[in-house]
């Protein structure tokens, strides 16, 4: 193989964007996944003590 055809080959393999859109999904879809678990992880006290709250309510009325 030549060093022309190897350059060639380069060129054309630099140039390909084929998997690159792949890529940036799968960073978009960690991002999202990292900020819903920090989300969660921040409020998940306060809405388990919401929904206590609800269930208590709920069963103090029906006594």
């Amino acid at each position: 193989m030549s060093k022309k055809h190897e350059i060639a080959q380069l060129t054309i393999f630099a140039r390909n964007e084929d998997g690159v859109t792949a890529v940036e999904y799968g960073l978009i879809a960690g991002l999202i996944s990292v900020t819903i678990i920090a989300v969660l992880l921040t409020l998940g006290g306060d809405l388990t003590n919401v929904f206590n709250d609800i269930s208590g309510g709920l069963q103090n009325g029906r006594s």
